[in-house]
């Protein structure tokens, strides 16, 4: 299989290259690298990276067979003329990898699937899948919950197919099932392909291959978009102080808490920290130079998924010089942990306040006080929290000659308040459950998950009614009065009942029963009909606790095969019970025939035996109204007969056909008596 551009089409491509693409002011594109392959057939790993840092490395595990390998892109690449090089540039001299399948077969395909170390940007990246042609790929993905992702959102990823060798073959998309399959033919050619954007952050991208002809391979390209992070920051000192602005550091951190990059600012307070993969969660942290302090936050959160230089790619901050007197303290939890993000105002004796927010280890610091008394520093409370024993302000503080320091304050968190609702002893999902306050105050509100499970954070102290508003059939105790503290509380479950149901279904050897009754008696001789519907189908509800038996009574011809009725227990959970099913049968019949001769006692009985026996019974004279022998016959249902006779096979029954032999004896004796009889 070739993998080479014609020579005509890689100088087409170059001028092309000459012509487009090169990403707009500071944004960038590149293609991935690749680690070195690694393993033995079906057992292969490598690592791949994306250019743009704060993209997450994936590691390929493929079960390929032999022949994996990492081509260098000089003879075969994605050109500037394709649609993927059209947005992201040529991949012309960086790597892409060659797969196969597990085995040269349609019935053994191989699996490659990266795991990525963290949850991808949500947009500005793709992949590419190349040669795809006598062959075909099948895309799946997790997503940042771990969810598979649907065929529906897979396909609004595939962008198109093309052909990069400037041939006319390309691959057909199926998105019912998210497979790119190759040409009609399953015929080999060259440059078939298909490129895709995810639109959604990935943990995992799988990609089954499947041979369809011949001996294929298939081609993998990744590519990344990145922009810059920059921002400036501001000297805010009071007159006649300053701070120099170019000693503050900044550092980035990516949506996971990993170190992406760091610098320091600019003499003029720029900072750049250079190009990033495109998306948000972003953090930048601040830290003012010695003898500086940052005032407000020191960390702010961007966002590179929009445009190149866009206001949210951007983070600004403000340092002052520290100046008599500052004044310092913390914010703690109950357990001493610190509490970022709160905002702390110092207010003087005269004039308006200073307010800045704690950082991540819980501290703040206002500087540049007065001396003086009368000073009061307050918090606002966080969501979540409410003040703790030495409240939300401290007053009458006093700024002298020497910093203020260790005004401390300490936030309680909110107590979490959970439990579980039942229903037929299992959890129920979708069930809404509300927190009201009895004296007042907005009303908490959420909704159970698929195990029964609910949970509500930052839930003030107070008495407050838990009401369940109970799911259609579910019956029970759904409003109570709760008191909450400081302590998490949890353990409030309800367990809801249904009344209970019994059902089943009524079938013979042709199939459904319909309008068959049947009885259903219960506690105290509780008794209910009910019956069969065209599927033969029945169900009765609204059954209290107790033991219940179910009967069928058999229509006319047919009986139960087994039991007759089925006993069960209707517990205080209210368990449906289905299943009760009863089998019909036809009713076994017995033939009895007596073939007596014309004259004989009508109290000629059958064999008490049950058996089929034949007894001749000679007249005195033979006459023209009486056979030879009187024939008495008694068969079973079972066929058995006897004095050595052959049993009934289904045929006419032989009491028949001997009262038939009987009558044509009888006729013949009749017809020779007429004929000696002399004439008139």
């Amino acid at each position: 299989m070739r993998r080479s551009v014609p020579a005509a089409t890689a100088a087409a491509t170059t001028a092309l290259l000459a012509l487009t693409l090169v990403p707009a002011a500071a944004e960038t594109d590149a293609w991935a690298t690749w680690e070195p392959v690694t393993g033995t057939p079906n057992d292969y790993r490598t690592t791949v990276r994306q250019a743009a840092p704060g993209f997450p490395p994936a590691v390929l595990a493929t079960d390929s067979r032999a022949g994996v390998q990492l081509a260098g892109g000089t003879s075969t690449f994605l050109s500037a003329g394709t649609p993927p090089g059209a947005a992201y540039g040529s991949s012309r001299g960086n790597p892409y990898l060659v797969l196969r399948p597990r085995a040269d077969t349609a019935t053994a395909p191989s699996t490659s699937t990266y795991t990525f170390a963290d949850p991808t940007p949500a947009s500005g990246w793709a992949f590419v899948l190349g040669d795809v042609d006598a062959d075909q790929v099948r895309v799946a993905a997790t997503d940042a919950s771990g969810d598979r992702v649907p065929a529906a959102a897979v396909d609004r990823w595939f962008q198109g197919a093309f052909n990069y060798a400037g041939g006319e073959d390309e691959p057909l998309w199926d998105p019912a099932t998210a497979t790119l399959v190759g040409n009609d033919d399953a015929a080999d050619s060259d440059g078939a392909a298909g490129w895709f954007e995810p639109d959604r952050r990935l943990t995992s991208l799988t990609f089954t291959f499947t041979r369809r002809a011949g001996f294929p391979v298939f081609q993998t390209w990744f590519v990344s978009r990145a922009r810059s992070v920059t921002g400036t920051v501001t000297d805010v000192s009071p007159a006649g102080s300053s701070c120099g602005v170019e000693g503050t550091r900044l550092v980035l951190l990516s949506p996971y808490g990993d170190r992406v990059a760091t610098t320091t600012a600019e003499p003029d307070g720029s900072y750049d920290l250079g190009d990033v993969a495109t998306q948000d969660g972003y953090v930048v942290r601040a830290t003012a130079p010695d003898g500086c302090a940052v005032v407000g936050a020191t960390e702010r959160t961007v966002d590179t998924s929009g445009t190149d230089g866009s206001p949210a790619s951007q983070a600004g901050f403000e340092v002052r010089e520290v100046v008599p007197q500052p004044v310092s303290g913390a914010v703690r939890d109950a357990d001493g942990r610190p509490v970022a993000g709160v905002d702390v105002t110092v207010t003087p004796p005269v004039g308006d306040g200073t307010t800045t927010t704690t950082g991540r280890d819980g501290t703040y610091l206002v500087d540049g006080n007065e001396e003086g008394a009368g000073y009061a520093i307050s918090i606002e409370v966080p969501e979540g929290y409410r003040a703790g024993p030495g409240g939300a302000t401290i007053d009458d503080v006093v700024v002298g000659d020497e910093e203020v320091v260790d005004q401390d304050f300490e936030v309680v968190e909110l107590a979490t308040v959970g439990g579980r609702v039942t229903g037929g002893g299992g959890g129920l999902g979708g069930v809404t459950v509300t927190l009201a306050a009895v004296r007042g105050g907005s009303a908490l509100v959420t909704v159970t998950d698929g195990r029964g499970r609910w949970e509500l954070a930052g839930v003030p102290a107070g008495t407050y009614r838990l009401a369940v508003d109970a799911p259609r059939g579910y019956t029970g105790r759904d409003d109570r009065r709760v008191t909450v503290g400081d302590d998490d509380l949890r353990g409030l479950d309800v367990a809801l009942a249904r009344p209970g149901a019994l059902g089943g279904r009524v079938t013979d050897d042709d199939g459904a029963v319909e309008d068959v009754t049947l009885v259903v008696t219960g506690p105290a001789g509780t008794t209910r009909r009910v019956s069969t519907d065209a599927d033969g189908r029945y169900f009765l509800e609204g059954l209290r606790r107790g033991t219940w038996t179910v009967r069928v009574v058999a229509p006319e011809g047919q009986e139960v095969v087994g039991r007759g009725s089925l006993t069960t227990r209707i517990t205080g959970a209210g368990e449906v019970r289905g299943g009760r099913d009863f089998v019909l049968d036809a009713v076994p019949t017995t033939a009895t025939g007596t073939l007596v001769p014309a004259g004989a006692p009508s109290s000629a009985a059958p064999s008490p035996t049950g058996t089929a026996t034949t007894t001749p019974t000679t007249s005195p004279t033979p006459t023209s109204s009486a056979t030879a022998s009187t024939l008495t016959t008694t068969a079973t249902s079972s066929g058995t007969t006897g004095s050595g006779m052959l049993p009934d096979t289904g045929g006419p029954a032989l009491a028949l056909v001997l009262l038939a032999g009987g009558l044509i004896a009888g006729g013949g004796a009749l017809l020779v008596v007429g004929r000696r009889r002399p004439s008139a």
